[in-house]
């Protein structure tokens, strides 16, 4: 960094359960759980948090979220997103491997994420974050991941898509309106959810009969271990 180099990074000096608590003040945000190749995000206000058997809950008409806060080791608040003149906050909540369990991204601009944050002590963080996007192959139109969601798509009822790796879990009910491929990966974009699957990263998906009718998905990588999305849909006739 130098010496007129803007600071965009900075280590928060709060525990994370703090700072989950003023989630619902800070207008509209992104929660991003990420992992194995699946990218699963939920996007709108945060209408309460709550505590439950020590894993703290973000709720509401947009949100499904469960946290473990002892996993947190470091935040980190960094502004170096802007697009369209527009600053993207971001909080990284990151583990003791260097790993991040869970980032929040404020869609409102900076001033209404900043000033929930102003109390908190903070040291520079002198790294950057790397915005760089790797080339990736075009998808391929047989890739298996893309099958249940072009079924549901088709079938046109809601599904559940989830997200769960230790210490956090995210889902999103809905209908499947359109899947998009795109820089690689298998895209669903709603106006409060969206899930980039890169391609490849599925090789089968593991049946379950939950109940009559229902059936859940959990995505199998090529080495055989759960990638942690799961699917929970209709028993389509057309198996996966």
């Amino acid at each position: 960094m130098t010496i007129n180099e803007p600071v965009t990074r900075h280590h928060l000096q709060a525990k994370a359960e703090d700072i989950i608590r003023r989630l619902p003040d800070m207008g509209k945000l992104m929660i991003i759980g990420k992992g194995k190749g699946a990218t699963h995000e939920r996007i709108g206000k945060v209408e309460m948090v709550g505590e439950v058997s020590g894993r703290f809950v973000c709720g509401g008409a947009h949100h499904k979220s469960s946290i473990d806060p002892t996993l947190v080791c470091e935040i980190v608040f960094d502004i170096s997103s802007i697009m369209q003149n527009q600053v993207y906050p971001r909080l990284e909540f990151n583990k003791a491997d260097g790993g991040t369990l869970f980032a929040v991204v404020g869609f409102e601009g900076l001033e209404p994420f900043a000033n929930v944050l102003s109390d908190l002590q903070r040291t520079v963080d002198p790294n950057k974050r790397d915005l760089t996007r790797p080339d990736r192959p075009d998808l391929d139109p047989a890739d298996p991941g893309r099958l249940p969601l072009d079924l549901a798509l088709a079938e046109g009822s809601a599904i559940t898509i989830r997200y769960d790796e230790p210490g956090f879990s995210q889902s999103w009910t809905g209908p499947v309106t359109k899947v998009s491929p795109g820089m690689g990966f298998i895209n669903i974009m709603t106006e409060d959810f969206h899930l980039h699957l890169l391609g490849g990263t599925v090789a089968r998906w593991e049946e379950t009969e939950v109940a009559e009718g229902r059936m859940q998905l959990a995505a199998i990588n090529h080495e055989g271990q759960l990638v942690g999305l799961t699917l929970l849909v209709p028993a389509f006739e057309d198996a996966v």
